[in-house]
């Protein structure tokens, strides 16, 4: 194949319904140590608005944010042949994603999911439709960002592991969707060996590791290192980012919002397609774990996980704009 892409995202695509809601509350259940929404049950209940968001998902949001970065960029996804798949497929393309490895499935239906917005939160209501995974032939990009994927994808997974054995001069981008995290390590160590930078939160880390006890997060990212991943990164949303290059430990502090977030869907998504865009641009480490909270910040500010990515130019004006104490540092 003659265009090598810079950057192909791997993963599920959908459309998200924003739906915004007032009359909820939220309480901490202690048994199972998670804050829960609480609806009243058999009512009415009144929603402000609705806001859909096609193509995205994971992948589809990583694809667009290296596009919008300035690499040339593709989605391996599955659709249906429905008008939300043909939606999908003409966004991607407004938002300058190749669409050549998109496969649509006849008398299927495409994924849609609904959103649940309650103040600067979001509750996702998921169905991933079935599609029998196959690996295009994707030539050789110099990355691939692979996420999120239904249940019955783990042969997929060995497939794009002995793709990357068959090609080792290709870099692997893993950050995985809740069904990779419940997999664990085992089943998945073949992905994990070829891992160049691994993403997920503290609690994700937690759960792929079996080590709930454990909240040091620098000793997380080292020990998932230890799996395989070149680079480790672990989120702790507002309290900011770590990352462990093999050698060191770098936390990385929250670029500041210029006003309360509106909606954090996507925040995790622009934060870890922003630090691989860095990577593939040659930036060091450190340096790109400055670009990730960027994009973040910005798309928070708006709804859905893609309306706020960020150009190139408007990354690096940020940059030099930002607060002295805005600086990544060692632990």
């Amino acid at each position: 194949m003659e265009n090598n892409f810079d950057f192909i995202a791997i993963g599920d695509i959908t459309t998200d319904a924003f739906i915004r809601i007032k009359q909820a509350s939220v309480y901490y259940d202690k048994k199972d140590d998670e804050e829960k929404i609480c609806l009243t049950n058999g009512s009415k209940i009144p929603y402000e608005s609705l806001t859909i968001a096609p193509a995205v998902g994971n992948s589809p949001n990583a694809a667009v944010s290296a596009a919008r970065l300035g690499l040339s960029s593709a989605l391996v996804a599955d659709l249906g042949d429905d008008e939300f798949g043909r939606q999908d497929i003409e966004t991607l393309k407004g938002n300058g994603v190749d669409t050549s490895f998109v496969r649509v499935h006849k008398d299927k239906k495409s994924n849609y999911h609904f959103v649940l917005w309650y103040r600067a939160e979001r509750t996702i209501l998921i169905k991933h439709e079935e599609y029998e995974y196959a690996l295009p032939d994707m030539g050789n990009p110099k990355w691939i960002y692979f996420s999120s994927v239904g249940e019955n994808s783990i042969p997929y997974h060995h497939a794009i592991a002995d793709y990357l054995n068959k090609n080792p001069r290709v870099k692997l981008a893993f950050q995985p969707g809740t069904f990779q995290i419940k997999l664990g390590y085992e089943k998945l160590k073949d992905l994990y060996a070829r891992t160049e930078v691994f993403f997920c939160n503290k609690e994700e880390a937690q759960i792929i590791l079996g080590n709930k006890e454990e909240s040091d997060i620098p000793t997380l990212a080292r020990k998932m290192s230890g799996l395989g991943p070149k680079i480790s990164v672990i989120t702790d949303g507002p309290r900011g980012a770590f990352a462990f290059d093999g050698t060191d430990v770098w936390f990385m502090p929250p670029y500041p919002d210029p006003a309360p977030p509106l909606e954090r869907t996507g925040a995790g998504d622009s934060f870890s397609s922003t630090f691989t865009v860095a990577l593939a641009l040659g930036k060091s480490v450190d340096e790109a774990l400055s670009w990730g909270p960027i994009n973040s910040m910005s798309v928070v500010q708006h709804v859905g996980a893609q309306e706020g990515l960020l150009t190139r130019e408007k990354l690096e004006e940020y940059l030099a704009n930002r607060p002295q104490d805005y600086q990544p540092r060692k632990v």
